[in-house]
C-alpha cells in the first residue's frame, strides 16, 4: 500500500515548467497554494493507483500547500467514492472528511473533482439537509459544493433538491458559485424544460448574468433572448 509521502515524491517526477506556467490561464498567482505544473490528466492517472488510500493519507495530502497534491487528494476521493465495490463504510469516511477539511477543499477545480460522488453521491439515499447547510455558508466553495453535490441527484432524474439550492444561490454574486449555479439549472433544464422556465422568469433580473446564460444555453435563440430581456 502508498502512502502521501510516496505519492507526492511520484506527482513531482511529473512536473515540468512549461505545464506550470499552463496554470496561469485559469487559476490567479497564489503563493500560498502554488502549482509544481502536473497535467491534470496525469494526476487523475496517478489517482487510479491509490484508490484504496486511507483517509489519514488523504487528509496529508490535503494538508500539503501544492494545488496538484490536493487535487490528487480530491481525485481519489472522487474516484473512490464513486467506484462501484467501495464500500459504504470508505464512503461515509470519504464524505466525513471532505467536510471535515473543506478549509482545504478550497478552490473551484478542488471542489469540482469531488463535491457530485463524495457528497451528493452519499446523500443520495439520505437526508439531505447538509447541503442547506453548505448552501448559506459564508465561504464560496461550500456554497459551489452544495450546487455540484446535486448532480448526483440530477443524474437520477430528481430535481427538487436541485431547485432548493438554486432557490438559496439564484442572486449569489460569487462567480464561482454563479457558474456552478447556471450549470446546474441548465442540467435540470435538460429534464424539465417548462419548470426551468418558470424558475427563470421571475429570477432573471436579479440572476447573475454568467448564471443566466450559462442555464439558457440548450434553449433556443428567440428564447434565450426573450429571458435575458427580462429586466
Amino acid at each position: 500500500m502508498t502512502d502521501a509521502a510516496a505519492l507526492v515524491a511520484q506527482l513531482e517526477t511529473l512536473a515540468t515548467p512549461e505545464e506550470r506556467q499552463k496554470y496561469t490561464r485559469f487559476f490567479p498567482p497564489d503563493d500560498s497554494a502554488p502549482f509544481i505544473g502536473v497535467r491534470m490528466g496525469a494526476v487523475f492517472d496517478l489517482a487510479k493507483t491509490a484508490l484504496d488510500l486511507p483517509v489519514a493519507e488523504l487528509e496529508a495530502l490535503l494538508e500539503r500547500p501544492t494545488h496538484e497534491v490536493r487535487a490528487l487528494a480530491c481525485s481519489i476521493m472522487g474516484k473512490s467514492a464513486a467506484h462501484r465495490r467501495t464500500p459504504e463504510s470508505r464512503r461515509h469516511e470519504l464524505y466525513e472528511l471532505y467536510l471535515r477539511r473543506h478549509d482545504r477543499i478550497d478552490q473551484w477545480d478542488l471542489v469540482d473533482l469531488a463535491a457530485r460522488d463524495v457528497v451528493g453521491g452519499w446523500l443520495l439515499e439520505r437526508d439531505r439537509s447538509p447541503l442547506g447547510r453548505l448552501a448559506a455558508s459564508g465561504a464560496w466553495p461550500e456554497r459551489r459544493t452544495a450546487l455540484v453535490a446535486t448532480f448526483a441527484f440530477l443524474k437520477r432524474g430528481e430535481l427538487e433538491d436541485a431547485y432548493a439550492i438554486a432557490t438559496t444561490l439564484a442572486d449569489d454574486q460569487e462567480p464561482y458559485v454563479a457558474k456552478a449555479l447556471g450549470w446546474v439549472l441548465r442540467s435540470a433544464g435538460d429534464l424539465d424544460r417548462p419548470r426551468l422556465t418558470a424558475f427563470l422568469e421571475p429570477r432573471a433580473a436579479a440572476m447573475p448574468r454568467v448564471a443566466l446564460r450559462a442555464a439558457l444555453e440548450h434553449y433556443d435563440k428567440p428564447e434565450r433572448a426573450r429571458i435575458l430581456a427580462i429586466g
